[in-house]
């Protein structure tokens, strides 16, 4: 059975989309069968992945709110082989399921359901999730199997931690109670700022308990650039040091197959 990862963090800026594709290459690497899906409007997963998300004709919109319109589920579109994993790609028109949704039949299982017809084809799933704690979200955690929480290395971010589990428990309370925190990733770490490294250990100290917290992933503007080039950095530069560490949290999360 193959895992679904939602990686979720209710404030935007902290690395979701470009830890998402990242992760998503190197458990290619390792001869899984990898699926992302883009739950954000903003599309920034399918943006980083190479396409337009204003050509894109068919959305994972559709496979949530389509049977509002026509009485039939729809598939969910799938672009296959990308940069070696397959894509559920989104657009701006994900910003009017909210509207759509907080109406509609069983609405905190459309996105599980959706999933469910394609989820053998995979042993990793990797939801990259809003920066919000909307429906959107809501629907990512329901349909997970495990969460992953990255965290930037500053201190606004470690505040709003606590909204954040506030969250998560209370889909596990019914929605979701065999949802499992897989971990959480400290992000965008820069370790010649004081800041960052007083917000690394309270990370380490306010989570210790919770679930294990991985090797901060470094602030490179790399990423950036292998972002911009719509390339995984491994494949942008095959060299850069960050990768160890992306490859580090793959080799803890290969460990739920």
């Amino acid at each position: 059975m193959s895992i679904i990862l939602a990686l979720f963090n209710q404030s935007g800026g902290v690395g979701k989309s470009t830890l998402t594709m990242n992760l998503g290459h190197q458990f290619a690497q390792r001869k899984r069968r990898v699926l992302l899906v883009d739950m954000d409007p903003q599309a920034s997963l399918t943006t980083f992945m190479g396409f337009d998300p204003d050509q894109e004709a068919a959305t994972i919109y559709d496979a949530l709110v389509d049977d509002e319109q026509t009485g039939l589920v729809a598939d969910v579109p799938i672009r296959e082989d990308c940069h070696g994993v397959d894509l559920c790609p989104a657009n701006i028109n994900l910003s009017a399921a909210e509207l759509v949704l907080v109406t509609a039949d069983m609405r905190d299982v459309r996105l599980k359901d959706a999933l469910e017809p394609v989820r053998d084809r995979y042993d990793v799933i990797l939801i990259d999730c809003p920066p919000s704690l909307g429906l959107l979200s809501y629907i990512s955690l329901v349909a997970a199997t495990h969460v992953l929480v990255p965290i930037q290395t500053q201190f606004k971010a470690f505040a709003g931690t606590n909204l954040l589990l506030n969250t998560l428990a209370r889909v596990k309370r019914r929605a979701n109670r065999k949802l499992g925190v897989a971990g959480f990733v400290p992000t965008l770490f820069d370790a010649r700022r004081s800041q960052d490294d007083r917000t690394l250990r309270a990370i380490r100290e306010r989570f210790m308990n919770v679930a294990p917290i991985y090797e901060p992933i470094p602030w490179s503007t790399g990423f950036a650039d292998a972002a911009e080039a719509r390339l995984p950095l491994a494949l942008y530069d095959k060299r850069h040091k960050a990768i160890a560490s992306i490859d580090a949290i793959v080799t803890q999360l290969d460990e739920l197959l």
